[in-house]
């Protein structure tokens, strides 16, 4: 994505940072799929992957035919109660957060499944993210998040200004409306301005197991005399950054929650603070305007 015209590209669109970028794009989409695993399906609807040990230990629950581990969708409402139960078995915590188990995004809700089992069964993960951000002299700033040290996940990473699952029975903008007043102290007519930009999603192998999320990007132009407060513990500080500053940031090290570079990428491709002169960022994200990057088949 270039600047257009007679101006010249963005400081931030040597290649050498191009390449950098596009690894983090690259290391959420590592999962193999199915490789090892089984589909978990209720009924005709494939929903997920799991390991084959813990098909078998599932047992009457599901019946297994070649590479596929069925539920009955009668009996799809037991999934979370058995997961549960098998929690210390298989090495993943429950999180006392059920989400909605669904073939696709926008598909019906089929049944609900702990958070902390999801990454053990494959099933999608949804979640928001707001890149709150403020227009100066300089250019564009980003409020940016550092979570709490008392996370389970990515604790002390960067983050954005607002960031949270969607649980069972919510949509993404309720869910961004409670997660903006709980994290950033954001008041709900001001974080209703926000505008859903871009969805992400990847598969993704982690400590935890599988991450098949998908991601709804929202963006919000925030007034000088806004500052966030941390609300609910979750977010140890919020720091205004210059955006031009963050790509640096990002392929320093590993200081930013992975999935946030993602989010982050978007935004500042949309914005013009990074380019893409041969558009392999873009690519690698799959995001045009508010839509899937990957297959939920």
């Amino acid at each position: 994505m270039g600047n257009g015209g007679d101006q010249h590209p963005p400081a931030n669109s040597a290649p050498t940072l191009d390449a950098a970028l596009l690894a983090l794009i690259t290391q959420c989409h590592n999962a193999i799929l199915p490789g090892e695993r089984l589909l978990l399906a209720i009924g005709a609807a494939h929903v997920g992957y799991i390991a084959p040990a813990l098909a078998t230990a599932l047992g009457g629950f599901v019946t297994i035919e070649g590479r596929t581990a069925t539920i009955d969708p009668a009996e799809a409402h037991r999934l979370n109660p058995i997961a549960t139960s098998l929690a210390a078995q298989f090495g993943y915590r429950t999180r006392g957060e059920d989400f909605d188990v669904r073939h696709a995004p926008d598909s019906p809700v089929l049944t609900v499944l702990d958070r902390g089992a999801l990454p053990a069964f494959g099933i999608i993960g949804q979640g928001v993210h707001l890149n709150g951000y403020v227009r100066r002299p300089d250019g564009i700033h980003l409020w940016i998040a550092r979570r709490s040290a008392t996370k389970k996940l990515d604790p002390g990473k960067l983050d954005n200004i607002v960031g949270g699952g969607v649980s069972a029975g919510m949509t993404p903008f309720e869910t961004l409306l409670k997660e903006a007043a709980e994290e950033a102290a954001m008041p709900a007519a001001l974080a209703a301005r926000a505008t859903e930009t871009a969805r992400i999603a990847y598969d993704m192998e982690r400590p935890e197991g599988l991450r098949r999320d998908v991601l709804y990007c929202y963006d919000i132009e925030l007034p000088d005399d806004f500052t966030p407060q941390a609300a609910d513990g979750e977010v140890e500080a919020f720091i205004l950054m210059p955006a031009a500053a963050l790509p640096a940031i990002m392929t320093a090290g590993d200081a930013v929650k992975f999935n946030v570079n993602l989010v982050l990428i978007d935004f500042l491709l949309r914005h013009g603070v990074i380019d893409d002169l041969t558009g392999a960022l873009r690519r690698a994200l799959g995001t045009g305007p508010v839509q899937t990057s990957a297959s939920f088949l």
